[in-house]
């Protein structure tokens, strides 16, 4: 198996690995007719900045269009900022859509419905993503007057916009993603709280209560709550508030979903109150716009923030001036969907700068993710930036003039000096632009220190993380045992070759406690206008009551909104769908009927375990992956370098046994049949004598079945017996694994939940972006 760094070494010149080029090649580079390559990444980036430089020829008193666009590319190519995905997309392209972020009103009526849903289709078509707030819609049951019938309620007309996101898909470019909002207050709140119970509703939604303090407080003091008809302003029915944010700890336990959004928090830091409240979000959360506004993300790249050991502040202060101009310059260069989005949008001018790379800015200082030093520092660090923003933003004001609705904003009540956009900041997930910056995601920690990649022709790739393997090197704990020991989790945490220093310097996600997610995202809250994306990682066992802490702890540290993540939890809900199937839903009922064995639809997201074992064709890697009660599922094959007519032979074996245990087949009987069975050595290969691949195949699923004591004998009648005692042989035990964290629906690589995105750094996928 070859060995690469994930990331480039930040101190020298920045080069684009090779999973930023696969990223870059698959989704952002320019192709002909033929979807042949017809664009490099430097040309890319250099068309970005020459389109995105325009601007400055609308204003005579900015700096010549040469120099800005020399500036924008030196920010772009050395990878200190990238903006949001549509502008590296669509910039000086035929489309020209450059927004990330849109917010559209629904309105209590079909005809502000479906308004809404051809909006929908066309931003998503352009590369952006939606948010929608439904509490203006009547409840179900609610009187429709007009045709003396009675409505369905906001979550059967989300299915409508659900059903189109999935048709649309984004032009393949970008997945479409959703927002829905609905106030805590709504009739059909506790009906909107569980719709994502079901794995099959709403998988193009993320979904969020907007609630409010008053409520948070009359949760925790036990009061009755009202539900009020949107329709007639009219309290419908009371119920108890601790029973409603029960409802949504139990469903967010259950699967993730609901989040929760502060809405008189996001409102106290609505800069133009008098065009209207805000009352829903971007997909990921970091995003309260108004109805039909949009706005426009870039992240700086704190990992080569970095000069000498310390934080190079100076070259920050200089990258943030570049960045405000440059996301300003993209409101004005912007070709907007609809003309309503246009009009709000120049009218407030909001822009989104925040950060990825946080977590190596925390190794490069040694400084602990779950630290007070780490939370001082992410304090510190976003109220420089605010504050260079808020510095840039007023010099762009006085070359420029403000932003057309200063005067009746917040800023001018008190007395501030003219600025150029109504925000300035926000902290987004960065999932996909983190991979070209060879950085880690947003504000997130690690997701591992090293873990495999598939690359092309079924050849795999170890990645490990560059400051672990120069830092292990020169300390002299690396060895290739301990690099295979990591793969296994991800994590050093319970390593005793790593010295606990680092292991306290380079924990994962996994390993931080739900309190120091909370916190970190806090910090960050604390000098950032909109809000922050963040996922707060709770471990599978983790409670209820877990959760409801995390709930308030958020509440209680000034977070606008929350969104948490029981590990497995989602693994857990999409599974259900298998057993629904296996007991007789069949998704082909015409198919049952005429007596056809009809396999089991394959869930989004499986879990199962990985196990390398040596074939005469060289190393095969077996991943079985389990249903819901731990029955082998599925079984995929990779064949290290070998590739060629072994690597294929072993993929179809893997697709035939999937397609005998979604089928039904007892497992023992698959295995009868593929063990022993002998290539190029017939007395078998290594301890457990692998005779062929398919015999590798076998005995990696009798060991995930049967346990591992078992490998190796060949007891007829049956699997082995055995229990399975060995961390790697329970697929349930061992959560820190990647494996359990679900496989990519393009490549079948590990995916990592980022920001609310699920994010996959083997092909660049994002379920979000």
């Amino acid at each position: 198996m070859a060995r690469t760094l994930f990331t480039r070494d930040e101190s020298g010149p920045p080069g684009l690995s090779e999973n930023a080029l696969r990223v870059l090649e698959k989704r952002y580079l320019q192709k002909d007719a033929n979807g042949l390559l017809i664009e490099t990444p430097e040309q890319m980036f250099r068309r970005v900045a020459r389109a995105v430089a325009q601007a400055d020829d609308l204003y005579p008193n900015g700096d010549p269009m040469e120099e800005t666009e020399e500036k924008f590319f030196r920010l772009l190519s050395n990878l200190e900022m990238l903006p949001n995905s549509p502008t590296l997309m669509n910039a000086g392209r035929e489309l020209g859509q450059l927004s990330a972020c849109f917010v559209l009103p629904v309105e209590d009526s079909l005809e502000s419905i479906f308004e809404a849903i051809k909006s929908t289709a066309l931003i998503h078509k352009s590369g952006g993503g939606t948010g929608f707030s439904f509490s203006r819609l009547r409840p179900r049951d609610d009187q429709v007057r007009s045709t003396h019938g009675i409505s369905s309620g906001p979550v059967s007309f989300m299915t409508v916009f659900d059903a189109a996101t999935e048709t649309i898909k984004q032009g393949g470019m970008r997945r479409g993603a959703n927002m829905g909002v609905l106030s805590v207050s709504h009739p059909d709140i506790e009906e909107f709280i569980r719709c994502k119970r079901d794995h099959r509703r709403l998988n193009n939604f993320n979904i969020s209560v907007a609630v409010t303090e008053s409520f948070m407080e009359a949760a925790r003091k036990c009061e009755l709550w009202p539900l009020v008809n949107p329709r007639t302003g009219e309290t419908v029915r009371w119920i108890r508030a601790n029973q409603v944010f029960d409802s949504i700890v139990s469903s967010a336990w259950n699967n993730g979903e609901p989040g929760i959004l502060l809405m008189d928090r996001i409102n106290r830091d609505n800069p133009t109150p008098h065009l209207g409240a805000i009352e829903s979000t971007n997909p990921c959360g970091e995003q309260p716009l108004l109805p039909f506004e949009s706005c426009n993300l870039a992240s700086l790249n704190l990992a080569r923030a970095v000069r000498d050991g310390v934080v190079d502040w100076d070259g920050l202060a200089e990258k943030v001036r570049a960045s405000v101009h440059f996301l300003d310059n993209v409101v004005d260069v912007n070709r907007y969907p609809l003309p309503e989005i246009e009009a709000i949008t120049r009218l407030n001018r909001k822009i989104g700068l925040g950060v990825m790379g946080f977590a190596d800015l925390l190794i490069r200082l040694g400084i602990p993710y779950d630290s007070e030093d780490a939370i001082e520092l992410a304090e510190r660090l976003m109220r420089f930036i605010s504050h260079e923003a808020v510095l840039a933003s007023q010099k762009l004001a006085a070359e420029r003039g403000p932003f057309p609705k200063f005067a009746r904003s917040l800023y001018a009540d008190t007395g501030e000096p003219p600025r150029r956009n109504a925000t300035l900041t926000t902290i987004a997930p960065t999932g996909t632009i983190s991979m070209i910056a060879g950085c880690s995601s947003g504000i997130e920690p690690l997701f591992a220190v090293a873990f495999v990649r598939n690359v092309l022709e079924n050849e795999r790739l170890i990645e490990i993380h560059p400051l672990f393997d120069e830092i292990a090197h020169r300390e002299g704990f690396y060895s290739e045992a301990l690099l295979d020991r990591i793969l296994e989790t991800g994590s050093v945490q319970t390593l005793d070759e790593v010295p606990d220093p680092w292991k306290r310097v380079f924990v994962i996600s996994h390993d931080v406690a739900p309190e120091w997610h909370i916190r970190m995202q806090a910090a960050f809250q604390k000098y950032t206008d909109n809000s922050v994306s963040k996922t707060v990682n709770l471990p599978s066992d983790a409670t209820e009551e877990g959760v409801r802490k995390a709930f308030w702890l958020a509440y209680e540290q000034g977070c606008k909104g929350l969104t948490v993540y029981r590990d497995g939890s989602r693994d857990k809900q999409v599974l259900q769908k298998g057993a629904a199937c296996r007991n007789g839903s069949a998704e082909r009922p015409e198919a049952a009927d005429a007596g056809l064995v009809v396999p089991r639809p394959r869930p989004d997201v499986m879990r199962g375990t990985t196990r390398r074992v040596e074939t005469s064709c060289g190393s095969l890697y077996v991943t079985v992956n389990c249903d819901e009660g731990g029955s082998p599922f599925e079984v995929f094959t990779s064949m290290g370098k070998a590739g060629g007519c072994a690597s294929s032979q072993s993929e179809a074996i893997g697709r035939l046994v999937s397609l005998a245990l979604r089928s039904g087949v007892d497992p023992q009987q698959i295995v009868r049949q593929l063990r022993g069975i002998s290539c190029h050595l017939p007395r078998g290969l290594g301890k457990n004598k692998i005779s062929s691949c398919a015999d590798a195949v076998a005995q990696a699923l009798q060991r995930f079945a049967g346990g591992a004591e078992s490998a190796g004998k060949d007891l007829p009648g049956g699997l082995p017996g055995g229990t399975a005692d060995s961390k790697e042989d329970c697929p349930g035990q061992d959560l820190g694994s990647l494996f359990l964290r679900g496989a990519c629906p393009e490549c079948q690589g590990p995916l990592e939940l980022a920001g609310g995105c699920a994010v996959c750094r083997n092909c660049g996928y994002s379920d979000c972006s």
